[in-house]
């Protein structure tokens, strides 16, 4: 019987050439889809399940609140994890974390001494953290390894870059220096192979950081009121205890060890902790990371997953509308079927089970086109997700479940309508009812619609997506950001009088325009704010301010407007100040000139700190974050953080181009002639503005070809649709053209139901489309404007495209002889 079904099948497909077609390129289209985004979605939703108890793991972060302002920090103070192990029960294991950028060096194959320079994901670390997370080791023991000062674990591939030569058990008292501190290898593990956020590859003893030692009091790991972004701990709870009953003993300990004072309690200021689940960490977007490679975006894999829906859906809707109408095709053989005793279960068996070959078909497409489509958008998909279908045997669970799936969703309806033939009627020629007919009709035109409804809210929110990255790219953030390049002079080699002559020796190369020294420029990613004090007469109001450090040409080189006052000037200290017209108005001047010249009791641990001008407000981040206030200090000439860095304009270009070049070339060399160990890493300022809209970008993107494949999918549907309407009604367009009907008449009566269907699905989508719109521009402070031709040019396009896809099909049957088309056989 399988057998039979097959070969009927075969003949079918064959007989039926273009709908089999278009059927198959519709399917492969909505499962190449799916299979792409299951390997990101599977990739994203794996990260570090692998770990033994992974839901007993927590990650304690901070969060702070000032004047009902929240914000929040992955770091800790550095006490924490003592303070953990000693005072909070139920916790099983608590690992603290610290993490370096140092540089390392080791003594090569000759005893030569090779260097690495500033090594990020080195981390301190004790025994606790490997009890906690799952390695394997391939020298040393987890027990022994790090419980004492001047111990070094390394991951695999860290120890083949140190140790090329050497096997692991070799490595073993091997000698590791990290700046001045001398380490000697005690163990090897295996570096992760599994998805994992947890990317460090050298882990030094904790002890070798004890409060007493010169390290410790470095990293003020016995400070309670210092926290850093690089001091993480980890815990394990006991099974059975709850979270939250941790983290209520977690803030009990800072509130007994740090309280608050009165003085913070009056500005409403508060610090707690949070106890975050592993599983989290990779999807964290409010914490932020510091060693981790994370966070991804759940509403991009979920947006992801509703792409792949509504493109199984096309798909599917093409292979029901296609087939309802050819029903009357297989009246015939459905009756004769009937009449020798085919039960209506075999028929619906049959004809799910020729879905389910075109389903397989489809599938063994999709499998072979997928590597090419993670080829194509690299650089829109992690690196770590590939098609390997040998080490992913969940692949294939996937695939056999999407077959069955497709082919039940695409075939039942079709199989159970053909199988409900009556053999009476089918043999005389009436193989439906009028109602059966009207039924079915409406259930092609309903799916049309369906159809032109999740073409066209691709078509707006790509539209729309596309106009606020466009908005935010070129508007004007109330400075200068084309023809600048900044560049961040090394950390731990930066001193103030060096950062001077490296910014000197720049100003002398010719394609320079000015040079200004100082920190972050004005829209960065960087924050760093100081608590400021003003006393108008009757009340002093505390603010929170973001500060930034700059010299004389700072505000001339960014083209910031001054309203009132003055430029910072070269003699300036830093009790003197510009603040923006924000800071200004929460101070109560309406009029910035009213501000200059007063005084700020307290800033930044200074006291009577004079406002020398305002200046106009401008975006000291993206444009999803509201304009703060802010003050811009003189820089200290001997302070090596206010001078980090060089703000370089350049000219304009000659009209025959590569004067850059050889301006950022010049500026190489002198970077080297300062700092001779260090790469020249500068960025032109414009493109780190557009890196704010990366995941707008992405978005964007994946709009792009969403909107591009359900057009296609959409109009192959159209299309077989329209032949075989055509194909119906051969007769009686040759009957109308004998009647006198011109070309453009029946065209325009073919296409007809076309047009009421795409405006249809016009009112319908247009109110959703705007709905959802309104939500994702929520997260902007500043957007551009939902306009209605944006809704407009989405369905005079669809219309368009759909028109042309159909007239190849409308207007070769008006212009056909209309004696061909009344000829009996």
């Amino acid at each position: 019987m399988i057998k039979n079904y097959f070969k009927i099948a075969i003949r079918g497909f064959w007989k039926h050439k273009l709908f089999t077609l278009i059927n198959i390129i519709g399917l492969s289209i909505g499962i190449s889809a799916s299979l792409v985004i299951y390997l990101i979605v599977h990739y994203d939703f794996t990260f570090d399940k692998f770990h033994k108890d992974s839901d007993r793991i927590y990650r304690v972060v901070s969060n702070y609140s000032f004047q009902g302002n929240p914000s929040y920090s992955y770091g800790v103070c550095g006490p924490l994890a003592e303070a953990i192990k000693s005072d909070a029960t139920g916790v099983e294991l608590t690992a603290p974390l610290y993490t370096l950028n140092p540089d390392v060096t080791v003594t090569g194959k000759h005893n030569e001494p090779v260097k690495f320079k500033s090594q990020d994901h080195i981390t301190l670390a004790d025994q606790n953290y490997f009890k906690i997370f799952h390695y394997v080791w391939l020298a040393g023991s987890s027990t022994t390894a790090l419980n004492a000062p001047y111990h070094v674990v390394l991951t695999s591939e860290q120890a083949r870059l140190y140790f090329p030569s050497l096997p692991y058990d070799q490595m073993i008292g091997r000698v590791v220096t990290y700046d001045t501190l001398k380490t000697t290898v005690t163990g090897i593990v295996q570096t992760i192979r599994e998805n994992t956020d947890f990317s460090c590859h050298d882990f030094i003893s904790f002890s070798s950081a004890a409060p007493k030692t010169a390290l410790g009091n470095n990293l003020q790991l016995d400070q309670w009121g210092s926290t850093n972004s690089a001091s993480e701990v980890f815990i394990k709870l006991a099974p059975g205890t709850s979270a939250a009953n941790v983290e209520r003993q977690v803030n009990a300990i800072l509130k007994k060890k740090s309280p608050s004072t009165p003085d913070e309690l009056k500005r409403g200021s508060s610090r707690s902790f949070t106890v975050q689940p592993l599983k989290d960490i990779h999807f964290d977007q409010k914490y932020g990371t510091f060693d981790f490679s994370g966070p991804a975006s759940k509403t991009r894999l979920y947006l992801l997953l509703a792409v792949a829906g509504f493109l199984l859906i096309l798909g599917c809707i093409n292979f029901i509308n296609l087939t309802t109408a050819q029903a009357t095709q297989r009246a015939k053989e459905i009756g004769i079927r009937k009449t020798m005793g085919s039960s209506r279960a075999q028929l619906v068996v049959q004809f799910l089970s020729e879905t389910f070959f075109i389903t397989l078909l489809s599938v063994i497409i999709s499998v072979v086109l997928t590597p090419l489509v993670l080829k194509l958008f690299s650089d829109f998909i992690a690196s770590g997700v590939t098609a390997d279908f040998i080490h992913q045997p969940g692949i294939f669970l996937f695939l056999f479940a999407l077959t069955v799936a497709v082919s039940v969703l695409s075939g039942f309806y079709p199989a159970l309508m053909l199988s409900g033939y009556k053999p009476a009627l089918v043999l005389k020629n009436q193989a439906q009812s009028n109602s059966h007919r009207t039924r079915n009709a409406w259930m092609r035109k309903s799916l049309t619609v369906s159809q032109f409804v999740i073409a066209q809210f691709f078509i707006m929110a790509t539209i729309l997506v596309s106009k606020q990255i466009y908005y935010a790219l070129h508007k004007d953030l109330g400075f200068k950001k084309d023809a600048i390049v900044f560049i961040n002079s090394p950390y731990k080699h930066r001193t103030a009088a060096v950062n001077r002559v490296l910014a000197n020796k720049l100003r002398t190369v010719p394609g320079v325009e000015m040079i200004s020294v100082g920190t972050a420029a004005p829209s960065s990613g960087s924050i760093n704010t100081t608590l400021a004090a003003y006393k108008d007469g009757k009340k002093e109001m505390n603010t929170e301010v973001e500060v930034k450090y700059a010299d004389e040409n700072y505000i001339k080189l960014y083209k910031i407007k001054i309203l009132a006052g003055r430029n910072i000037q070269a003699g300036d200290s830093s009790t003197a100040l510009a603040i923006n017209d924000k800071y200004a108005k929460v101070l109560g001047f309406t009029n910035p000139h009213d501000a200059v010249g007063k005084e700020l009791e307290k800033f930044n641990g200074l006291k009577n700190v004079r406002i020398i001008g305002v200046v106009g407000d401008f975006y000291e981040h993206s444009l999803q974050s509201p304009i703060n206030p802010l003050a811009i200090l003189a820089s200290t000439r001997n302070d090596s953080y206010q001078t980090g860095t060089v703000h370089i304009a350049l000219k304009p270009e000659s009209s025959a181009g590569g004067d850059w070049n050889k301006t950022v070339a010049a500026m190489g060399k002198i970077w080297k002639e300062t700092y001779p160990d260090d790469d020249f890493n500068y960025q032109f300022y414009d493109k780190s503005i557009a890196q704010f809209y990366d995941q707008e970008q992405h978005t964007s993107t994946l709009l792009t070809w969403a909107t591009g494949l359900s057009v296609l999918i959409s109009c192959l549907g159209l299309l077989g649709l329209a032949i075989y309407t055509t194909s119906q009604r051969t007769k009686e367009i040759g009957v109308r053209k004998v009647l006198g009907a011109s070309v453009t008449q029946i065209v325009t009566l073919l296409s007809t139901e076309l047009v009421l269907l795409i405006l249809l699905a016009f009112v319908i989508v247009t109110p959703l489309a705007w709905l959802a719109m309104n939500k994702w521009m929520e997260s902007y402070t500043d957007k551009t404007t939902i306009s209605w031709w944006i809704f407009a040019a989405s369905g005079a396009g669809m219309l368009l495209v759909a028109f042309v896809t159909s007239s190849f099909q409308t207007i070769k049957a008006a212009i056909v002889n209309p004696v061909k088309s009344l000829r009996s056989e």
